[in-house]
């Protein structure tokens, strides 16, 4: 550890007791998990489901898209309505009307202001007390509910066929005809909506919160924020403040100016001889950018679905690719490029890290691991389309075809093909990585590296812990160390490292700056980011204290954000070091906005969405989406690319960049970004907003709401962002296609000067690589 035993302790420590709680409270979620009862009865004892026929229903929910189709507990996707908000109002409204005819032999609506608020405490009692019975696992239901369940499942049965009187709903939600065929699967079906729903309304103990935390808003049954939501939103903003306070203190009065380093007249890193290995790269580089259109692509017409429902500027599309598999394909799109992105960077350093050589058998290695990931997006692919088509025989759907749960879309056999995947990248990166460590010099740096590239290949086998049939708030549990740890974390930190690893390697910062500034990001990521994953499960079926760890830990995440400008102006002068980072001024330039997005993507619209009072009407809402799409491509998508360009720029040593064609993409990516999110996505998340906390989440979701002229028009009016981003993303996609398919004599990683060439001998080379596996300083290889 040297120097760094302090910091390294620190970091450590973190992470001990991160992951302390992390495991403490998910034992939490398993032991309060909202109970799914063993029989459903009636007041003679008449069995009316069970938990397996409630856990059937969240298998035929799964296969027409889960997620991807409406939400549950708010999480999925906008256009249709969140299912547990929509069956619980129609729940309310019909057992008001049999009240009513039972009580007063009019429509509820008909009485008087007197009848009516008797009625509605009538309805908060009877919905609001929990008639389960834990002893013998048994909810008990009265006669007047059983009416009003069974009205909304016949609802329910419709909408979910073909029924001709609910075209135009299905037309308004983006759901295609028929969407479950089978009338039993949507018996089930709704089942397992009716038990979400049971669990959002019932008070998990007498006069206390509901299994939910009393969401999602509902005022009928006095549905609303608690005091502990208050308390610890009103706690989470103070340390919000206090913590941005203690890191500009810290960096005002502890922040070490690191002597000026001078920047080597070349680049240390052209001066070995391309590997193998690295030569076989192109091929992810082509990966990368070909899925990213295929993403913007089929985003754009994801997004057209939410005007016109069911069909795409009059063509009926939705029968062959509805919005569910649309959605689904652009998601999983996202995580493939994007992962592909970070796995070829890392390929692309394992030789450099290595002295300039392959491992043995490193370029197979490299090839097989290609092909494995080809044949897991095609395979995932068409699965979710077999799968959303009914073509799979049900008891195959989740392990081949679609899982219903965003951002693990994929069956479970192509997850598992994944997994084994990047279990072969971490091999291969390891059989780089250990021998440099038998060279002198410092090697922390190296070791943070190798610790986030062991991180990144273990912790996706958190989404191996639940099942086609788990209860679904442990299910969420297990997906959030994927989506939000495993991506939001440990890609954080490796990101983090490697390029810290590779300006070292250029000579551009010294090696003390370089591995104080990634352990010192490392720290401030992980201690906010680890049990900051519990702010996803609010409203999941826990109870206070995840509420009160999330709120306050995932208030810690935003706190490094504050300095990103510094970090965005100190990526963006490196281009000016020296004349040879000219060649890569555009991957820099995509670091910039790196930063730009994480301070404004992650940070702002994060934390707007983040503390319990706000996500509590927002939960499920465009404001989410905004914060989405500003996040993961605003962050992943332009680091992804940046590594993109940035390998490309050396496996293929005599292209340049087309100054004009990169300069174009990069203002049109960023402004169809800006557009689509602060001229659509975000009015409508607010005007929701507005919706969701006066009149119910129900209605913020409703037919009649979001097909109002305002938001119709407001999401017409994405289209102008759209446009300006799919040119920018063709531009990207023609840069880097252009690079592969050009004439190359790939020999050096970079050109080189006449005059500089007879420096090259094979001494200089192996003394510039094994300096720069320790951290090299502009010094050490000038």
């Amino acid at each position: 550890m040297g120097n760094y035993k302090k910091i390294w302790l620190m970091l450590l420590s973190i992470l001990a007791i991160t992951f302390s709680m992390l495991g403490y409270f998910g034992s939490e979620v398993y032991r309060v998990a909202p109970p799914i009862p063993a029989k459903v009865v009636g007041p003679n004892n008449q069995q009316l489901m069970s938990k397996d026929s409630i856990l059937a229903g969240q298998s035929a929910w799964q296969s027409v898209g889960g997620m991807q189709l409406g939400s549950i507990w708010g999480h999925g996707a906008y256009q249709a309505p969140d299912w547990t908000a929509d069956w619980l109002h129609r729940e309310l409204v019909a057992w008001l009307d049999i009240a009513a005819q039972d009580n007063y032999g009019h429509p509820y609506d008909h009485l008087t202001p007197t009848q009516q608020n008797q009625l509605k405490f009538e309805l908060k009692t009877a919905y609001r007390n929990n008639s389960y019975d834990k002893s013998t696992d048994t909810l008990v239901l009265d006669d007047r509910r059983i009416q009003a369940i069974q009205q909304v499942a016949a609802y329910y049965n419709a909408l979910f066929g073909d029924d001709k009187n609910l075209q135009p709903t299905r037309k308004a939600y983006a759901m295609k005809e028929d969407t479950l065929p089978s009338a039993e699967r949507r018996e089930r079906l709704s089942e397992f909506f009716f038990w979400t729903a049971w669990a959002a309304a019932t008070e998990r103990t007498p006069a206390g919160a509901t299994y939910t935390n009393n969401w999602p808003h509902e005022p009928l049954i006095d549905n609303k924020p608690t005091a502990e939501n208050v308390i610890w939103s009103i706690v989470s903003v103070v340390l919000l403040i206090a913590g941005v306070g203690g890191v500009i203190w810290t960096w005002a009065f502890m922040r070490k100016e690191d002597k000026e380093v001078i920047a080597p007249k070349q680049d240390p890193i052209t001066t070995f001889k391309l590997t193998p290995s690295q030569k076989a790269l192109g091929k992810y580089l082509f990966v990368v950018v070909a899925l990213f259109m295929f993403q913007v692509l089929i985003g754009g017409f994801t997004a057209h679905y939410t005007v016109e429902g069911q069909g795409f500027y009059g063509i009926e599309t939705s029968q062959w690719f509805p919005y569910s598999l649309v959605r689904t394909w652009h998601i999983q799109a996202a995580v493939f490029w994007i992962a592909t992105g970070f796995l070829a960077a890392g390929l692309f350093l394992a030789p450099v890290i290595n002295g300039g050589e392959d491992p043995k058998y490193q370029k197979l290695g490299v090839d097989v691991l290609f092909w494995a990931l080809i044949v897991v997006v095609v395979g995932s692919f068409a699965g979710n389309y077999l799968a959303i088509a009914h073509i799979l025989p049900e008891d195959l759907s989740f392990m081949l075809g679609h899982q219903g749960y965003e951002f693990v879309d994929l069956g479970r056999l192509w997850q598992i093909g994944l997994y084994i995947g990047i279990l072969v990248w971490l091999t291969l990166m390891l059989r780089a990585i250990l021998p440099a460590f038998k060279q002198p010099g410092d090697k922390n740096l190296l070791a943070l590296l190798t610790a986030s590239v062991g991180a990144i290949g273990l912790f996706y086998g958190a989404g191996f812990f639940y099942g086609e049939k788990t209860h679904i708030s442990v299910m969420e549990y297990w997906r959030w160390w994927i989506v939000h740890l495993w991506v939001e974390g440990f890609f954080e930190v490796f990101a983090t490292a490697a390029m810290a690893f590779i300006f070292c390697t250029m000579g551009l910062v010294s090696r003390k700056m370089a591995t104080m500034a990634a352990l010192g990001s490392a720290c401030l990521f992980l201690l906010g980011g680890v049990p900051g994953t519990f702010h996803h499960l609010y409203f999941s079926g826990t109870t206070t204290p995840v509420m009160a760890v999330g709120a306050t830990f995932s208030a810690l995440e935003v706190v490094p954000l504050v300095v990103l400008g510094y970090e965005a102006w100190e990526h963006y002068s490196l281009q000016h070091k020296a004349v040879w980072m000219q060649r890569i001024k555009w991957p820099l330039m995509f670091l910039v906005a790196v930063a730009f997005w994480n301070m404004l993507g992650a940070g702002v619209l994060g934390f707007s969405i983040n503390p319990p009072i706000s996500l509590y009407y927002v939960q499920g809402l465009n404001t989410t989406a905004t914060h989405a799409h500003a996040a993961l491509f605003g962050v992943y998508g332009f680091l992804a690319l940046g590594f993109t360009l940035l390998v490309l720029r050396y496996i293929r040593p005599t292209m340049q960049f087309d100054e004009k064609l990169m300069r174009n993409s990069f203002v049109l990516l960023n402004a169809g970004l800006v557009l689509m999110l602060f001229t659509s996505l975000l009015p409508v998340g607010l005007i929701q907003f507005y919706a969701s906390a006066s009149e119910g989440l129900w209605y913020a979701r409703s037919e009649a709401f979001m097909q109002s002229d305002i938001l119709q028009t407001l999401r017409w009016v994405r289209t102008v962002g759209d446009v300006v981003f799919i040119v920018g993303a063709v531009g990207v996609f023609w840069q880097v296609v252009k690079g592969l398919i050009g004439k190359n004599t790939p020999q050096f990683i970079g050109t080189v000067a006449a005059d500089q060439q007879t420096e090259l001998t094979q001494a200089p080379v192996a003394k510039a690589t094994q300096s720069c596996c320790g951290g090299c300083s502009g010094e050490e290889v000038k």
